[in-house]
């Protein structure tokens, strides 16, 4: 593909130098068209065809190559041809020629800015998918903008040739007809300017915007349409009406009662949702409880000994519910209903896009609000494993309610939820074996992270299955019950065995709640993962239904949910005015295993599958000097930049506080600060945050001026008098 590039920019070259060399640039001039319009017109009576079709051939490939003199190609059109078939044959010529110039475009350079501006085309993309032929009318209406810059800047994006083709056609005719009824006086033209007037460039520029007040008129119709099909209601009981009341519910009512709007927020179970009852606190409590318990252990490297941990686990799940108790008042209905929100407790559903019925346990009542907001939040996926019905399954949802620890654990699914709970119910003294499909841990992750974490598991005896599928679940004849899964040996032949448990917790993801919502009645679908169908506003197919956190997708985070939220909130309340897309570009997640995984943007997995050029800089924790004190070396740092350059394009940390270290570079990229800028701030001594200096050291080494630095050894040299020949002086 490369050698065909090389080859199609040197025909172009060739044609271009051509123009030049031949005097054509010269030829094309309103002086010498005046001139020559009789001979034209004497060529054209004798040989139509020819004239006809060498004109139409010459204006392809000069729009094609995007060469000077379509205008006056235009002018001559039209003198020579009128109005009638000038506009005709000028019309197709521009068009097929405009096209080719973006198939150029595509063809040369694409490949190549995709590779290096992947995150960014990205985005571009996205919006030219939406609404690229709204744009590209738009700008083509316009005669302010260069057409040949349109044709090259769109050929660069992923929009269909044919669509680029059929609106190029219709958005460039009002210009061409101008240009053409101006070319029957070619005679009388004075100059090009003269046959735009800053009366009809106003006219184009109103003629311009017309797409943009047709859209608006549209929007007005499409409320309007829903309120003939819903009886949109006169008044109002709410600005915004919030179902959910966990993460991504709770900041939006916070927003929305904040700028003093009337927010009701309906909850059917308990407010803070999964992150406060069955997620972030108390995995994160177990999590502590297990790291205790490993640290007594590994006390002996420290000099101290304390021998083997006695674990209470009903003291331990005490304390996983104390956590809950006092994290519970920040997400308390005291708190909302004190800042002005209503907190209702029951179940919401969507009788139409202003009305939701809440059914409570006094009764029902219906609501009625200018705007929606689902955050219904999710639930963990249980997959539809032959035998599961026979047993109680555990998940993130009820493990919380384990009175006794789990004597034999099956995990199944090695994501991070599976990872977290896997290893601590290892370290607080199960026997844990982790059943993951894929050939790797956390499969999102880089194959040299999940290697880390992968290894520590192992040396903390977890017994670790990777691709590795579940078949069914079996009794045994000793009583009890086993996991039956496949798998392929090292001679590639299929294996099947049984993983005996006496408890098993499924961990494989999770689904959004958007059933029972009354959406689906309203013609509000889902993607093929189940999570709403929102734009980048979280704006749904209804104008004033909107979705964040989990049951909005695409990361079901908890600083996600609240990071959708804010714009979901903003939107519904001002979006009339200004609309905010969601961008997760520094969106950062973390694993809370033993070691910790950070990520922030891109790792080297997806810009492989992005196509993305970057460069990779790596900084190994056995190198930090508050790593040794602590023994705690296992990790890296890794960044990724664009070539050649210290912008951020992403980091992944692996070690202990690798979430702590990991908001240095969230800030960097959020704000646009690049590793120069991190090498020249000032960390304390000793921290683990100097890891992301020296990280930063480590590029600025490899990207050292090496002539400069040639330069200054001879001056140094110069300065002490020593020979300078060049040689380095012993």
């Amino acid at each position: 593909m490369t050698r065909k590039r090389l080859i199609l920019a040197a025909i172009i070259a060739l044609l271009v130098a051509a123009y030049f060399f031949s005097g054509a640039d010269q030829f094309l001039t309103l002086e010498n068209l005046q001139s020559e319009q009789e001979r034209f017109q004497a060529w054209l009576a004798a040989e139509p065809l020819t004239v006809a079709g060498g004109f139409f051939l010459g204006y392809v490939a000069i729009t094609a190559v995007s060469l000077p003199g379509a205008t006056l190609m235009t002018l001559l059109g039209g003198a020579l041809f009128g109005f009638g078939w000038g506009l005709l044959l000028i019309s197709f010529a521009s068009t097929l020629g405009a096209t080719l110039a973006a198939l150029i475009a595509r063809t040369l350079a694409r490949a190549p800015l995709e590779r290096r501006f992947a995150a960014q085309l990205a985005r571009i993309n996205a919006g030219i998918a939406r609404e690229g032929a709204f744009y590209l009318f738009t700008l083509r209406l316009i005669p302010l903008f260069p057409f040949f810059v349109i044709n090259l800047v769109l050929g660069l994006t992923r929009m269909r040739l044919w669509t680029f083709y059929w609106v190029s056609q219709l958005g460039m005719l009002p210009g061409t007809a101008v240009y053409v009824n101006a070319g029957r006086e070619l005679g009388e033209l004075e100059s090009l300017s003269g046959i735009l007037s800053p009366g009809l460039i106003g006219s184009f520029v109103l003629i311009g915007l017309f797409p943009w007040l047709a859209r608006a008129l549209v929007a007005i119709g499409r409320r309007r349409q829903l309120a003939r099909r819903f009886d949109r209601p006169r008044h109002f009981d709410q600005d915004i009406v919030v179902i959910g009341g966990g993460s991504a519910g709770l900041v939006a009512s916070y927003i929305a009662s904040a700028v003093k709007a009337r927010v009701a927020l309906v909850e059917r179970h308990r407010l803070g949702g999964d992150c406060l009852n069955t997620g972030c606190v108390p995995s994160k409590a177990l999590i502590r409880a297990a790291r205790v318990a490993s640290e007594i252990r590994g006390a002996p490297r420290y000099g101290v000994s304390a021998g083997e941990p006695e674990v209470d686990f009903a003291a331990v799940m005490g304390h996983v519910q104390r956590a809950i108790r006092e994290v519970e008042p920040h997400d308390s209905r005291e708190r909302y209903e004190g800042l002005g929100v209503e907190v209702v407790a029951g179940d919401a559903i969507l009788e139409d896009p202003w009305r939701v019925r809440i059914r409570e346990a006094s009764g029902e009542r219906v609501l009625t609000t200018r705007h929606v907001i689902i955050a219904s939040g999710a639930r963990p996926r249980v997959p539809p494993l032959p035998g599961l019905e026979a047993v109680e399954v555990l998940t993130s949802d009820n493990l919380w309610r384990l009175e006794s620890l789990p004597e034999q654990l099956v995990v199944l699914g090695g994501g991070p939820i599976g990872c977290e709970l896997g290893q601590s119910f290892a370290r607080l003294g199960s026997r844990v074996a982790l059943v993951e499909m894929g050939d790797q841990l956390l499969p999102r992750e880089d194959r040299d992270v999940a290697g880390e974490v992968e290894s520590r598991l192992g040396e903390e005896g977890l017994a670790v299955h990777l691709a590795t599928k579940a078949l069914r679940v079996v009794a045994e004849e000793t009583g009890g019950h086993a996991l039956e899964v496949e798998r392929h040996d090292a001679n590639n032949e299929l294996l099947v065995e049984r993983l005996p448990f006496t408890h098993l917790l499924v961990a494989v993801g999770r689904q959004a709640n958007v059933e029972g919502l009354g959406l689906e009645a309203l013609g509000v679908e889902t993607r093929p993962d189940g999570t709403l169908d929102v734009d980048e506003s979280l704006q749904s197919v209804l104008p004033n239904v909107w979705a964040c956190g989990d049951v909005a997708g695409p990361y079901q985070l908890t600083h996600a949910g609240a990071h959708q939220a804010w714009h979901a909130t903003v939107n519904a309340l001002f979006g009339e005015l200004k609309r905010f897309r969601v961008s997760y570009r520094a969106l950062p997640a973390v694993t809370f295993t033993d070691p910790e995984v950070a990520r922030v943007g891109l790792n080297e997995r997806e810009a492989l599958e992005a196509g993305t050029e970057v460069e990779v800089t790596r900084y190994a924790l056995s190198e930090l000097d508050r790593a040794i004190a602590e023994g705690t070396t296992r990790g890296f740092v890794k960044v990724l930049t664009a070539p050649g350059r210290d912008r951020i394009l992403g980091a992944t940390i692996v070690g202990q506080g690798a979430g702590e270290m990991l908001a240095e570079f969230t800030l960097a990229m959020t704000r646009g600060i690049g590793l120069n800028k991190l090498l020249g701030t000032i960390h304390p001594y000793p921290t683990h945050s100097e890891a992301v200096k020296a990280t930063a050291g480590v590029w600025k080494n490899a990207h050292k001026p090496e002539r400069l630095l040639s330069w200054l050894l001879r001056y140094f040299a110069w300065r002490r008098g020593d020979d300078t020949s060049g040689k380095t002086p012993r």
